[in-house]
């Protein structure tokens, strides 16, 4: 009737400023009957955790230990706020201090009956504490005790043990009642319900306040067990057991606890299983196909059609299930053109149906198919390596030195493979240049400023390519000085300067994995060390159309631009 803010803070016992964070348009409909069953549940809760103490003698540590209960009582109910006031790591020296005195005490007042119990108790409240330990050096900026994931992962298997292993003690030494046990054993339910809830929370696609109003109010049952604790702190006038049928209740209750998480974490077949998907790591890696077991094909798949690499949508829609995504990858192995694809990818929901999909990807749910007519999509990583060194052997191997009766001091003659989509040329540059990037760019600028296709600018000339081809035969060749012209056989020569500023001059090679430059290793031309250089390039294509190019390279101090042979 008060509105938003109102049911809000009555219930969530927090101030309305947090309703901004979780709803700032205002509740729907499942968030409002989520906040009014949380009101019940926690006014059930909340009479239990307000409940007198029992009366009874206790002596100084039993004290200590209830005064300590109802402080951590307190802290869950009241104190978090104004504590969240202040800085992070005061909250975490108190969260510490308060639980290691806790801990201490849980060991000199339950009577365990077992020095292996106590000793196992001391250990699992060690485990606890550490974690809480590593989150103040966190809050620090101190080195913590190791990667955040696995002391996070420690400090809620800690806090379970530790849970159970307390609720055992109290109930070998007999002070407390069936419903402090029961209590207990539930805290650790709700312990094993949040570990399946931080992993499916991400997924849930609606619904998330409702969900996290409900998780809070389960999350009292803890403060309920902490109080009863402390309430029955007193070795004499132990509460009288529960009711037959209470007990049964709280039985089920227990359970059901349990098993749902477990039974949330099964997901029918017809859901999507999100072990193997578009936001893992390994998707990235695009692993080959010869490269993976027989049984990691299908997931492979998976994560390339789920995949958003790039920013673009994923083949499929996270909808659908893994099924019935391998269903439809092996439709579209069948295929005979994209428009079939498309036909496909528009039936299961695809926010990219036109894109159709590609034989790398499909591949791995039919190598049958995709591997007739790309068989190299079937090698494994080591194969592909051999056969690209082959390639690359083959293809130099087509090239030859036009001057083969004329040694220079350096040399070598390998293919040049350029960009498929067609390049300006290659270059001949000072990589130690400090201005190499800018001097390619302005030689690249200066490629088309006249018919000879050579740009140049300092330490980097660009020489550009007569026919539109994706390789071509290059020989290069350094000499002390300069050599004869010999210009009969070629279709065009020409003559320009260059300079080497780091005592290098070189031709660009293919790198790892990469598919353009050089395909053997190329000397360093500036043989003569730091200084002017002339560069003479020679071009002809012969009657096959492949384009032969040789580079001379020798010391000259000229800066003259040479046309020998149009």
């Amino acid at each position: 009737m008060l509105g938003d803010v109102w049911l809000w803070v009555a219930v969530e016992w927090a101030p309305p400023t947090y309703l901004e964070f979780y709803a700032r348009g205002g509740f729907d409909a499942p968030t409002v009957v989520a906040l009014l069953v949380a009101a019940l549940v926690k006014a059930a809760l909340l009479w239990l955790i307000l409940r007198a103490p029992a009366p009874g003698p206790l002596d100084r540590q039993a004290k200590a230990l209830r005064r300590l209960l109802y402080l951590a009582v307190a802290y869950t109910l009241v104190l978090w706020y104004p504590i969240a006031l202040l800085p992070d790591a005061v909250d975490a020296v108190f969260q510490l201090a308060l639980w290691t005195a806790i801990d201490v005490l849980y060991l000199l007042v339950i009577r365990w009956r077992s020095r292996m119990l106590r000793a196992a108790a001391g250990a699992m409240f060690a485990v606890e504490l550490a974690g809480m330990a590593n989150e103040l050096l966190d809050e620090l900026d101190l080195p913590e005790l190791g990667p955040g994931g696995i002391v996070e992962l420690g400090l809620v298997l800690g806090g379970v043990a530790a849970t159970i292993i307390t609720v055992v003690g109290q109930r070998r030494d007999g002070r407390w009642s069936r419903g402090t046990l029961a209590a207990g054993w539930l805290s650790v339910g709700v312990y094993a319900l949040v570990i399946p809830f931080n992993f499916l929370f991400e997924r849930i696609s609606s619904g998330k306040e409702a969900v996290l109003v409900m998780m809070g109010a389960v999350g009292l049952v803890g403060t309920v067990w902490i109080a009863a604790t402390a309430r029955e702190l007193p070795a004499e006038g132990r509460p009288a057991d529960l009711p037959p049928v209470r007990r049964r209740v709280i039985r089920v209750a227990v359970a059901a606890v349990a098993v749902l998480p477990v039974i949330a974490l099964i997901h029918p077949e017809q859901t999507p299983h999100l072990t193997y998907t578009g936001w893992s790591m390994d998707c990235y890696d695009r692993p080959r196909f010869g490269d993976l077991e027989p049984a990691e094909h299908d997931a492979a798949f998976l994560c390339r059609a789920r995949s958003t690499e790039g920013g673009v949508p994923p083949m499929f829609p996270d909808s659908l299930s893994d099924q019935a995504i391998l269903a439809y990858g092996r439709a579209l192995c069948r295929t005979k053109d994209r428009d079939e694809q498309e036909a496909i990818l528009t039936r299961a929901g695809s926010a990219r149906p036109a894109g159709g999909a590609d034989p790398w990807d499909l591949v791995y749910v039919c190598p049958e198919i995709v591997g007739a007519t790309h068989p190299e999509l079937l090698r494994s990583s080591t194969e592909t390596e051999t056969a690209y060194t082959a390639h690359i052997a083959e293809e130099n191997a087509k090239c030859r030195d036009p001057w083969p009766r004329t040694k220079a001091v350096a040399q070598a003659t390998a293919k040049y493979f350029l960009f498929a989509d067609g390049d300006h040329g290659y270059l001949v540059h000072d990589p130690g240049d400090e201005a190499a990037d800018l001097a390619a760019e302005q030689a690249m600028d200066k490629v088309y400023d006249d018919n000879a296709l050579i740009g140049v600018a300092g330490s980097a000339v660009l020489i550009g390519h007569v026919e539109d081809v994706s390789d071509l035969c290059l020989t290069v060749k350094a000499f002390r000085t300069a050599p004869p012209r010999r210009t009969a056989g070629w279709d065009q020569v020409n003559e320009v300067p260059i300079v080497s500023r780091s005592g290098r001059l070189a031709v660009p090679e293919m790198g790892e994995g990469g598919d353009v430059g050089a395909g053997a290793p190329m000397p360093n031309l500036a043989i003569a060390g730091k200084g002017r250089y002339r560069l003479r390039v020679y071009v002809r294509v012969d009657d096959a159309g492949q384009e032969h190019h040789l580079v001379v390279a020798f010391p000259g101090a000229s800066r003259k631009r040479l046309e020998l042979k149009p």
